[in-house]
């Protein structure tokens, strides 16, 4: 594999955008010079059948490469599936829960938002069992904030939410079985499969291209899902290897080569160390800036992966990302619904990246304060 610890290229900008996520170099080289003849083939494998051998061998490895990575337990069924995390907002109560059954959302934000308004359309006693808008969303609720009825078949969480910068800081067990939107933090961090039944996210903000959903399922729950259309059944997938249909071949083979580089790196466990420590290198540099930027999230539960800050106006917001752009630090707007400020720090995320955006707001800050 290409050296992928070089200093980032001369020609390349500093990426901050929230999702598709920024990506290796050297997977990115490696992509075009397979792109047009993959092995010796004389066509790309995005021509291929994948029902032929060279794509089975790609789409096997992706999945081996996770089980390995994740350290995902026999018990679980991995599913490469297509329509993002948005369609299993649907697709998790349809296969893990009955038509009458209590299931309970925690709503940190946006997405635990959207994923509660799609669960009530299909199940009638879906019910928030914390919401943090009070709050303004700034912070995720301890176990003992959790309303959580008797009877509920699970506990709905968003690991990380992306526009608004908060993580759940630990998994504790809320005493019925949970399932996790993990998108903006996969596999940054590693997760306590006990609790879980399902596990899941769009590969575009921390793995690879937009295009891909991964999912873990516990496989004993398949067996006593209602009958679903036959792309939104998990069975259907999980006894097929998700190639019962055509799956999202360039996705998937983009990932795979994300995630061969992530165990070069050291897997999850040097994902976390290294998400920890940049993110951190950033709240650094809010938190001793005197008041020129601000978290609007409580500490402890600060993202590691999503950092937002705030200036002392709008229109000193506009001139810190305007003359960011001037130095390729790009993808630093907030999200609209928001405002402010967001750098997104994934897994592929160079250091160097981070130092300029570090160095550039300690430089802005003594030219604006």
């Amino acid at each position: 594999m290409t050296n992928l610890h070089d200093p980032i290229a001369p020609f390349r900008a500093h990426n901050f955008c929230a999702g598709p996520c920024a990506l290796p170099v050297g997977v990115l080289e490696e992509l075009a010079a397979e792109m047009v003849d993959y092995q010796g083939t004389g066509m790309s494998l995005i021509e291929m059948s994948h029902r032929g051998a060279e794509y089975d061998a790609v789409h096997h490895d992706t999945m081996d490469r996770f089980r390995r990575l994740f350290a995902v337990p026999d018990a679980f069924s991995i599913l490469l599936l297509q329509g993002g995390a948005t369609l299993q907002f649907a697709m998790v109560p349809m296969n893990a829960s009955q038509p009458d059954d209590s299931i309970g959302y925690v709503v940190g934000g946006t997405w635990g938002k959207k994923a509660v308004a799609d669960a009530k359309i299909l199940r009638p006693n879906t019910y928030e069992a914390w919401n943090g808008k009070e709050g303004g969303f700034s912070a995720m609720p301890t176990l003992d904030q959790l309303d959580i009825q008797s009877g509920t078949r699970y506990l709905h969480v968003t690991s990380n939410e992306t526009i608004g910068g908060i993580r759940m800081a630990s998994f504790e067990d809320p005493g019925v079985r949970v399932v996790a939107d993990m998108s903006s933090d996969y596999l940054s961090r590693p997760i306590p499969w006990d609790l879980f039944d399902v596990v899941y996210g769009g590969a575009q903000k921390n793995l690879g291209p937009a295009g891909l959903a991964v999912v873990f399922v516990r496989t004993s729950i398949l067996e006593d899902a209602p009958q679903n259309p036959s792309y939104l059944t998990y069975k259907n997938h999980a006894d097929n290897d998700s190639l019962g249909n055509t799956p999202p071949v360039f996705p998937i083979w983009a990932t795979g080569k994300m995630l061969a580089w992530m165990e070069d790196m050291g897997g999850v466990e040097a994902m976390q160390s290294r998400a920890a420590a940049r993110s951190g290198q950033v709240y650094d540099a809010i938190d001793s800036s005197g008041g020129f930027y601000t978290s609007p999230v409580n500490a402890v539960d600060r993202s590691h992966t999503n950092v937002v800050f705030r200036l002392q106006n709008e229109d000193l917001e506009k001139r810190f990302l305007a003359e960011a752009a001037e130095q390729t630090l790009l993808n630093l707007k907030g999200h609209r619904s928001v405002g402010g400020i967001r750098a997104s720090i994934y897994n592929a995320t160079p250091d160097d990246t981070v130092t300029a955006l570090t160095d550039f707001m300690s430089a802005f800050a003594s030219r604006a304060g």
